[in-house]
């Protein structure tokens, strides 16, 4: 076993091979790369409390020493939240199992292709070009996931959930207080379920592409930019989409109690000159 502990900026290069990572930081910055080298710890700032960095059988765990006792929702708006601040970058190979935790902050996790767990208190968190299981959890903020594959899950109280670029397997993105943006590559097969409580959804996708839709609100409007997918008032002010786009091999369902849904035609051209981007 291998430890550190890091009170003032300092860079840390592995030797050792690395399958999982676990990081529990209270206040700061997190970022996370995928690298073909070394696993590598690099600590740009440190606040009074040191940072602990040890590495066993496989497994790099990075966090504050002796964290606080929970003491509430709003803790780290104080002088406790400003002793734990750090803002830490970690590199290291793309198929580790990575566990992330951070109360308050800003975290990025990039080029990871295996299991991936987010969990932010307060702050933003940003996904890009990840593979596997990704699950992202914040409480109050926004998650934006970039050319995300695989299985993906994210969930807001209070924010704003944006996948853009992508073509996920599986989709599950739900939202309490606060809207839902999907652009998405032509997801064939792919299982996309989206809701909202309070909040819009706008999703839009290819022109050819392969999906079976149903759209639903309960206090709200539904628009679509593609004929086949109609739409009919059920009782009251309830509202129903539905439809066929192609072979409709895949499956979009999106659900708001209050708030508009729309759906969007994105010209294939469009998505071409994408791809053709270096």
């Amino acid at each position: 076993m291998a430890s550190w502990t890091v009170d003032s900026p300092q860079q840390i290069t592995l030797d050792e091979p690395v399958t999982r990572l676990d990081v529990r930081l209270i206040s700061g910055r997190l970022n996370v790369v995928a690298t073909d080298g070394p696993a590598r710890v690099d600590v740009t700032r440190v606040s009074r409390r040191p940072i602990r960095v040890e590495l066993r059988d496989g497994r790099l765990s990075v966090g504050h020493e002796r964290p606080p006792r929970w003491p509430g929702v709003f803790w780290w708006l104080g002088q406790l939240g400003r002793n734990f601040r750090a803002e830490v970058s970690i590199a290291v190979p793309a198929h580790v199992l990575a566990d992330l935790h951070l109360v308050s902050g800003s975290l990025v996790a990039s080029g990871l292709r295996r299991d991936t767990r987010v969990d932010v208190t307060s702050g933003q968190v940003t996904l890009m070009g990840l593979r596997g299981s990704t699950t992202a959890k914040v409480t109050s903020g926004p998650v934006e996931a970039l050319g995300v594959g695989g299985d993906l899950n994210l969930e807001t109280v209070s924010g704003e959930l944006i996948l853009a670029d992508s073509a996920p397997e599986r989709v599950r993105a739900h939202a309490v207080s606060g809207s839902i943006t999907c652009d998405l590559d032509n997801p064939r097969g792919s299982d996309i379920r989206l809701s909202a409580i309070s909040g819009s959804i706008t999703v839009r996708v290819r022109e050819d592409s392969d999906l079976t839709v149903h759209l639903h609100t309960t206090s709200g409007r539904i628009t679509s930019g593609f004929a086949q997918v109609s739409g009919a008032p059920g009782f009251g002010s309830v509202k129903d989409s539905h439809g066929v786009l192609g072979a409709g091999e895949g499956k979009l369902w999106a659900s708001a109690t209050s708030g508009s849904i729309a759906l969007l035609a994105r010209p294939v051209e469009d998505a071409d000159d994408v791809e053709e981007l270096p």
